[in-house]
């Protein structure tokens, strides 16, 4: 009965969608509570350890007792000191210290509060990178593959929406492999660009630390350096205020906003493509599209993906405001919202990641809507060739084109004012004028002969610029996406 009370609780308080709905377990756990504070206790194991090290009065049964005791946390006691003294920092300082009293004297030694909240937050930034790259790896395969496949089947191309000269279907793939290959080396720079805060400080100067070494600079260069070291970074800041630089957090969310733009544009070509019924997203057998309309195929998850790409993109108003109101070496107005801005940033990027990949692996093509549509435009596309053609064959070119401007405006109309189908081709063969070229119309009309060199477009951009973009990350390429709707 109680159990039933506490699920029932659940629902009465509001739940992020993006935990409880949408991301993998391993962004949200990289997000979560037992993440952050477990690696709050790493930090202070990894500066008792360089602390003592350095010749500072800690025993290693001090640092066994706290290592013992990483993982065992008590959220509840923590929850009640921090409502007495308001301080999250010291709160877990007390609660760790209540399971390590030998070590009790010896945790946060000459640290302020931002040791373990700023050099986490860049733990976990550059792990979310580390989840999100290998995501976008295989996002860009598929498509990669998606494009090979496709890269000599014409389709009609569009300009404003209006149809245009043809084009491929790979080859307009690579138009989003271009997009999502500049994200992709954009995350990887955000992430390698992270360094460590290290050991900083109330304002950034090392007092604190370089009055525990009795005023021994090299000492306190070295405790930095050994945590830095402890904590998997090649670098940490050599200045910092209190806080690591706000401008951070803006080069790690503007990558993720910039891929939030190149998703929702990908999506939102497939939802056209599927409006024309030339491309769809993977249905389900028993998928619903439509409680009202049973014929319905909705391109939902592309439609998930233009709505949570819209959330990354407008995210990134909040690193960049928190970073211009950072007074001097710090304000505390910046926490709140970096808790809310990070998180829901790498959480959406990851599941419209998650998506997107369902979506790249089960594209369907649909050749024969895809020719049927050409050929309703072609014949106004071919005109010039055919121009070109009866000026070859001995015609007049201005009395040539006289003759196809007519022919086109009348079978215009049939197309605008009848509804009818475009009997261009069909007028010119029942032109005498034209019988010099009639052998010629199938060649002409040949589609292949207006893609111009997309097919060796796709070969080249995908043999030098793709492929090798994804070396990394063949260990990882084969998973799978089991996609909740």
């Amino acid at each position: 009965k109680t159990t039933n009370m506490e699920a029932a609780d659940e629902f009465m308080k509001y739940r992020s969608p993006l935990v409880s709905r949408y991301a993998s377990k391993e962004m949200a756990y990289n997000f979560s509570d037992s993440k952050k504070f477990t690696t709050w206790r790493k930090l202070w194991i990894y500066l008792a350890k360089a602390e003592k090290s350095l010749g500072l009065p800690i025993t290693e049964a001090q640092i066994q007792e706290m290592e013992s005791h990483q993982r065992d946390i008590d959220f509840a006691m923590a929850a009640e000191e921090e409502r007495k003294l308001r301080h999250d920092v010291m709160a877990h300082v007390h609660t760790f210290a209540h399971c390590c009293p030998a070590a009790a004297p010896i945790i946060h030694l000459g640290a302020t509060s931002c040791y373990v909240g700023d050099n986490t937050d860049l733990i976990v930034l550059r792990d979310g990178f580390d989840i999100l790259l290998p995501k976008l790896a295989r996002v860009i395969d598929r498509l990669a593959n998606f494009a090979e496949m496709y890269a000599d089947l014409p389709t009609l191309g569009f300009t404003h929406y209006q149809p245009a000269q043809l084009t491929t279907v790979g080859k307009r793939a690579c138009l989003w492999l271009q997009d999502l290959t500049m994200d992709i080396r954009n995350l990887q720079r955000a992430r390698d660009d992270l360094r460590f805060r290290g050991v900083k400080g109330t304002t950034g100067t090392q007092a604190s630390f370089l009055q525990l070494f009795q005023g021994d600079h090299d000492k306190v260069e070295e405790l930095d350096r050994l945590v830095t070291e402890m904590a998997s970074f090649k670098k940490s800041y050599l200045v910092t205020g209190q806080t690591y630089s706000r401008k951070v957090d803006i080069d790690c969310l503007s990558s993720l906003a910039s891929l939030g733009a190149s998703v929702h544009k990908i999506c939102t070509d497939i939802r056209l493509l599927a409006n024309l019924k030339e491309i769809e997203e993977p249905f389900e057998k028993e998928q619903i599209g439509s409680s009202a309309m049973p014929y319905k195929r909705n391109p939902m998850r592309a439609e998930r993906c233009c709505s949570l790409a819209r959330h990354l993109v407008a995210l990134m108003a909040d690193p960049l405001q928190t970073a211009s109101v950072q007074w001097l070496e710090r304000t505390l107005d910046d926490s709140a919202n970096r808790r809310i801005s990070l998180a829901e940033s790498f959480l959406t990027a990851d599941i419209i990641l998650s998506t997107l990949q369902n979506i790249s692996e089960g594209l369907v093509v649909y050749p024969k809507v895809i020719e049927r549509h050409i050929r309703q435009e072609l014949p106004f596309m071919a005109t010039e060739n055919i121009i070109m053609a009866m000026v070859k064959a001995g015609g007049n070119r201005q009395d040539c084109h006289e003759k196809i401007r007519v022919l086109s405006q009348e079978a215009a109309a049939v197309v605008k004012q009848e509804g009818g189908d475009n009997d261009l081709l069909a007028r010119v063969q029942r032109d005498p004028y034209f019988a010099p070229i009639l052998g010629q119309l199938d060649a002409i009309l040949d589609p292949r002969t207006f893609i111009g060199r997309a097919p060796q477009q796709v070969s080249r951009f995908l043999s030098e610029e793709v492929r090798p973009l994804l070396e990394p990350f063949r260990a990882k390429m084969d998973v799978k996406i089991e996609l909740e709707l």
